[in-house]
């Protein structure tokens, strides 16, 4: 009866809500969105649910999970599909399919959270079961309050390592127990409660997070668009909307490229509201109704897509958090890129996979240079979709790149723009990537199609560098951008961590064993192959496919920094950066070696001319360089600085010994990042990595603040212990030296006072970075 009364009020009030949004001068979306609240709010009255109870589930529960639970259940790679960054998936529940799975030879389904499947019932058809639901009527027997209450009985033995019962290997076999299994479970698992392999929560959190279950779980999302963010919505929308060709091409363009961004208008540190932007089958003022694809480039089967702004219910995690401003600034920015100059859009391109995928054949007709200098202004994020997208576990997209390398960038508009856009029309079907194939089971022949493409591509590339040595060589440096004199992401450093990678600002660490230096195509493919054409659910041979390609980007990235030096020296590099590298490599190598093209900055000498080089890149882009994560941006005292500045020289065994990112927590100061070099001979294989190790070239690079979202193990040191824990370090020549270490300096998994220092850690980086900190990921926190 509750429910017939509210409809028919809920009827009678739209009129008038109407009315006073006209009166008030307010669009349809204050309409909907105030229709919306009065809904929301009086489906909240009719239950039995106190607003205390659901205030309580916000302002402690929900950071509660976050700092317990979301550390290891977020993003795709959270076990058995519990995502634990919003109520949404925590009541979607677990599901025992893999979504990183390198083995399956068809592409999977689609699980994808907010976008696969609305409802409980939609979700359970997919494989999902409850986590919260209490079978018995008894909110004591759901999934979660017997993981929780099996750690409470059975918590971390006293040993600093735990038993080999244990089981941290990221690529383990799942234990995904659904309520009927959970007794055999617990009994072959006793030890494996959660939170699994870290302390048990303590009797305060482990009461709220019962008392919270035995009171149904309640929880709703509130809406944080306030109505002084309402007319931001209201004026993106309607720019992303407009009617003309041109207008709808630049907005497909700029949807393909910011899908994963985290949108917001206002920078309000921590409390900063998020937004995605969607395809929907319906215009602004109404509901979203949004198109859900494999790949944001797939067809959307309708005549019209409407680009929206959804709020993000998400917590934010490390691992994916790519905050983006949308603000008068980028307005004009875009506008002034794309709707200034005088060209036109005759007609839309379709969506046929082999256009669609290709970037150079759907934007033709914008110009080359307006698509390269949006991705140019923020580069850092361009590049770090590849870094935090649908990669969150990525050991074959990751395998192909160096532990650590610079990267920078081609100046834009350096020849005609006309003659670069006829040169990219003309080698369109050359720039074909694996993702216009779908994502099922390709073959050899298609590898083949793809390989002579891009030799032809780089015949072609290599005689129209020819052609414009001579203006080339007059520009020397000034052909790398230099971020227009202030753009900081003109000089950007990228880590690799095994199977995780992160990218910042700057020229972090000593001198790399491989500087890139990024064009638009590269630029371009690396969006659509790793990004926007990579499918996580992908096959086996998709994925392969993808790192395949990613090897020519690598090659051509290199190869560009590479044409800056003196011939002699360039093949000096490229023999040692592919020692033992295999056959099959060797004639895109020579592609650039034998091409024939001089260097184009000048040297005085051919023996120095690297270090000359960097020399001369460092003065050129010195206005665009931050010295954010340099220690001497820490608080740090001079001696502890001077300390750990040694770590940057080590090679070899304490390097090695070490794990691939360490965070190290100086207690009443900040959080620095050490992370770990890996050396090989070379990564022109995705197979037998082990066999390509040179540990004795492994060294470390050590920076103030946060880089990886996957801390190995966290250290924590007073600052007058910092020198003595660099000794420490210096002096490791075994694993058993390493243990010892960890005595005295490490917080490991088992350490009962892990999650207070977590805490604080977390407390950290919100105060550093409040607008791109997130929680961090400990499924790769090392037992050891």
């Amino acid at each position: 009866m509750r429910l017939v009364l509210f409809a028919i009020f809920s009827t009678k009030l739209l009129p008038f809500l109407y009315l006073y949004a006209r009166a008030k001068n307010r669009s349809q979306t204050h309409v909907y969105l105030l229709f919306m609240g009065f809904i929301s709010c009086a489906a909240h009255a009719s239950e039995d649910l106190s607003s205390n109870n659901q205030q309580a589930a916000r302002s402690t529960i929900k950071p509660l999970i976050e700092s317990r639970c979301m550390v290891c259940h977020g993003c795709y790679d959270a076990p058995c599909q519990l995502k634990m960054e919003s109520f949404e998936g925590l009541s979607r529940g677990a599901n025992k399919a893999l979504v990183y799975d390198g083995a399956r030879l068809t592409e999977a389904p689609l699980t994808r959270l907010y976008e696969d499947a609305s409802s409980q019932e939609a979700w359970q058809k997919k494989g999902f079961y409850s986590v919260l639901d209490a079978p018995q009527n008894d909110p004591m027997t759901s999934l979660m309050a017997r993981m929780l209450t099996l750690k409470k009985a059975h918590p971390l033995p006293t040993e600093k390592i735990l038993p080999d019962s244990f089981d941290f290997r990221l690529q383990r076999d799942q234990q995904c127990p659904a309520p009927d299994e959970f007794e055999q479970f617990a009994k072959k698992k006793p030890l494996w409660g959660m939170p699994y392999g870290l302390p048990a929560l303590n009797e305060q959190e482990h009461s709220l997070l019962i008392e919270w279950i035995q009171n149904g779980s309640p929880y709703t999302q509130p809406s944080l668009t306030t109505e002084h963010l309402l007319p931001f919505i209201d004026l993106w929308e309607e720019f992303f909307n407009r009617d003309s060709l041109k207008n709808q091409l630049v907005s497909r363009y700029l949807f393909e490229h910011l899908y994963l961004a985290n949108l917001y208008f206002e920078d309000e540190g921590t409390q900063t509201v998020y937004y995605k932007l969607v395809r929907s089958a319906t215009p602004p003022g109404q509901p979203i109704q949004r198109i859900a694809t494999r790949r944001p480039f797939d067809a959307p089967s309708v005549k019209r897509v409407y680009y929206r702004l959804w709020q993000s219910p998400d917590s934010l995690l490390a691992k994916t958090h790519m905050p983006y401003a949308l603000n008068s600034q980028r307005m004009n920015f875009w506008t002034s890129l794309f709707f200034a100059s005088d060209y036109e859009v005759s007609e839309l391109p379709g969506y046929e996979p082999a256009v669609a995928a290709n970037p150079f054949i759907t934007f033709q007709q914008l110009p080359p240079e307006s698509r390269y200098r949006f991705l140019l202004e923020e580069a850092e994020f361009t590049i770090m979709n590849y870094i935090k997208g649908s990669v969150c576990r990525g050991t074959v997209a990751l395998n192909v790149i160096q532990d650590r390398f610079w990267v920078l960038f081609a100046e834009p508009g350096q020849f005609d723009s006309n003659e670069s856009a006829h040169f990219l029309a003309s080698q369109d079907k050359h720039l074909q990537m694996p993702a216009s194939s779908q994502s099922g089971l390709l073959s050899i022949t298609d590898w083949l199609s793809y390989a002579d493409a891009q030799k032809s591509y780089l015949k072609a590339k290599s005689a129209f560098m020819k052609k414009h040595i001579q203006s080339m060589q007059n520009k020397g440096i000034d052909i790398i951008w230099d971020g227009d004199k202030s753009n900081t992401n003109a000089a950007l450093t990228v880590f690799r961590h095994h199977n995780s990678a992160s990218v910042v600002k700057g020229l972090v660490g000593t001198s790399p064993k491989t500087i890139w230096v990024i064009d638009y195509p590269i630029l371009e493919r690396i969006h659509y192959l790793l990004v926007a054409g990579f499918d996580v659910y992908g096959s086996v041979s998709h994925q392969a496919m993808t790192r395949m390609y990613m090897d020519f980007l690598r090659m051509e990235s290199e190869m560009n920094y590479l044409s800056l030096l003196p011939e002699a020296t360039r093949r000096e590099k490229v023999e040692f950066w592919y020692r033992d590298a295999i056959d099959d490599i060797q004639p895109y190598l020579d592609l650039y070696i034998k091409a024939g093209v001089p260097g184009i900055v000048r040297n005085s000498e051919t023996v120095n001319a690297t270090q000359q080089l960097e020399k001369s890149l460092r003065v050129h882009l010195d206005n665009a360089l931050t010295p954010y994560y340099s220690l001497k941006a820490s608080s740090l005292s001079k001696e502890a600085i001077t300390a750990l500045s040694r770590l940057s020289d080590l090679t070899g065994t304490p390097a090695t010994l070490l794990p691939e990112s360490t965070l190290i927590t100086v207690e009443g100061k900040g959080v620095l990042s050490l992370l770990a070099d890996t050396a090989y001979s070379n990564i022109s294989s995705m197979f037998d990595e082990k066999e390509r190790r040179l540990p004795n070239e492994d060294k470390l690079t050590i920076a103030t603040g946060f880089i990886s979202a996957y801390p190995n193990v966290i250290l924590s040191v007073p600052e007058k212990n910092i020198p003595d824990m660099v000794k420490s370090i210096e002096l490791l020549k075994s694993e058993h030296d390493y243990e010892q270490f960890l005595d005295q300096y490490g917080v490991r998994r088992s350490d009962p006072n892990f999650w207070n220092i977590s805490d604080k850690i977390l407390e950290k980086y919100r105060a550093k970075e409040p607008l791109n900190s997130g929680i961090l990921d400990y499924n790769r926190l090392d037992n050891r």
